[in-house]
């Protein structure tokens, strides 16, 4: 069944290109704003669940024409829009290496739109056709050069899906931004951010991260009997390329595990540090390599600075929700 009580924003029932306008869950509002999607499909899961689509595939499975630099042309590209925030920094650490977006992507430069609500595919006819009555054919004026302030995100859960690496997630809410660079360790990434300082010693920025890739072929995976050991090499990668130095580590929990019934390992550790210039002075941080029956094994990468040491409780919820696909 069709959901049109959903509140979010939605494509304008008007069908002016390029806006959008926000649905209370009762009706349309006077609220418009330029498209705030780059390519990011949601749809509705029984109810009030919004499910974030990462990937090609998914775009041309529901109909949308891919340009060739990986997200639907009808799109204005994430890097373009008014809204976008800044890029991360090219040699920020606290978190995977985050060079500029890059176009050709994979169509994985895609809007988390926990912000604004969401656009949701499967209801636009429903809902074009539940707010035709009350049109007056005018329309509200325009507001340009700025976005409205966003109204509280629908209730229920949105989640990341990474069909590439296989797995799916939850978005963690309103202040998490889509992440759009890279991680080394994986050949694409997906996932999300929060800013936790805006300037290191080194230029860049520091971040809390959950994200998501297949993993890169260099660590030597050989199926779940290497998880040990292929772990271990992705570790020393991500304390070399992404922590302030010198620094200490401490293993919390070094264990097989089982993610929604697929074999997994988990490796979860504290970093410390004492260097000058930086907010932390050490970091959460959790890799987990997931079986899912693909050329390479999923790994997710959840890191929270001690500054936000309120957030760790994130692992756990993370680890406990992580869906694998079929």
């Amino acid at each position: 069944m069709t959901d049109t009580s959903t509140a979010g924003w939605y494509p304008d029932p008007e069908g002016r290109p390029g806006l959008e306008r926000w649905w209370n869950g009762l009706g349309w509002s006077e609220s418009i704003r330029p498209m705030s999607s780059s390519g990011t499909i949601l749809t509705a899961q029984g109810g009030d669940s919004v499910i974030t689509k990462y990937g090609t595939r998914y775009d041309a499975a529901m109909g949308a024409h891919v340009g060739s630099v990986g997200y639907p042309v009808d799109y204005l590209p994430a890097s373009e829009a008014p809204w976008n925030p800044a890029p991360l920094a090219q040699d920020r650490v606290g978190g995977p290496g985050a060079p500029q977006p890059r176009a050709g992507s994979g169509g994985r430069i895609a809007w988390v739109v926990g912000l604004g609500g969401a656009l949701v595919l499967a209801l636009i006819i429903t809902l074009v056709v539940f707010a035709g009555g009350g049109s007056d054919g005018s329309g509200p004026p325009i507001a340009i050069g700025g976005v409205p302030e966003s109204p509280t995100r629908p209730p229920g859960q949105t989640r990341i899906v990474d069909e590439e690496a296989g797995v799916a997630y939850p978005y963690l809410g309103t202040y998490w931004l889509e992440f759009v660079s890279e991680v080394q360790e994986t050949t694409s990434t997906a996932g999300q951010y929060i800013v936790t300082q805006e300037e290191v010693p080194t230029g860049g920025q520091f971040i809390a991260q959950v994200t998501s890739g297949p993993l890169q072929a260099l660590f030597g995976y050989a199926g779940p009997s290497s998880f040990a050991s292929t772990i271990a090499a992705v570790q020393g990668s991500v304390r070399t390329n992404y922590y302030p130095a010198p620094n200490e580590i401490e293993t919390l929990r070094d264990e097989a595990v089982t993610v929604d019934g697929a074999a997994a390992y988990l490796l979860e550790f504290n970093l410390t540090w004492d260097v000058a210039g930086y907010d932390s002075t050490g970091e959460r941080a959790a890799l987990i390599l997931i079986e899912t029956g693909r050329p390479a094994p999923a790994l997710m990468y959840i890191s929270i600075p001690n500054t936000h040491a309120e957030l760790y409780g994130i692992v756990d919820r993370v680890i406990a929700e992580i869906d694998v696909l079929n």
